[in-house]
């Protein structure tokens, strides 16, 4: 059973950065993806980005092009580096994991909300202009 725990989320104003990080316990194999989705207030859950453990290979939603970078540390920890924030960024961010994602690696697939099996309980970001 893989346990998911998100931390640093915050408040911080428009053009601010944070780092979210996601500390991941149990069993996680290297063909295992994992991703950040984030809901903003009135809005469906999306996802922002997923990394394929394996080889690192990274897929970015539209919203953080550029402005977001997944990553993962030594010992079964997933990052979020978030810069240049904008209020639009405001929402409650996920951390979670699927099996055996491969086929779909870095791919738009890779964010298939429904593929995800384990997920954080969450952290908040608020942006504010």
């Amino acid at each position: 059973q893989v346990q998911l725990v998100e931390s640093g989320g915050g408040s911080v104003q428009a053009g601010g950065s944070l780092r979210l990080s996601c500390a991941a316990s149990g069993y996680t194999d290297s063909r295992d993806c994992m991703a950040w989705f984030r809901q903003a207030p009135g809005k469906e859950r999306e996802g922002v980005a997923s990394i394929y453990r394996g080889s690192g290979l990274t897929y970015y939603a539209d919203s953080g092009k550029g402005r977001f970078t997944i990553s993962q540390g030594n010992v079964n920890t997933l990052y979020l580096q978030m810069n240049s924030l904008k209020p639009e960024d405001t929402g409650m961010y996920w951390c979670a994991a699927r099996r055996t994602c491969t086929t779909v690696a870095g791919t738009n697939a890779s964010l298939r909300e429904a593929s995800y099996t384990y997920w954080g309980q969450g952290t908040q970001v608020t942006v504010s202009s």
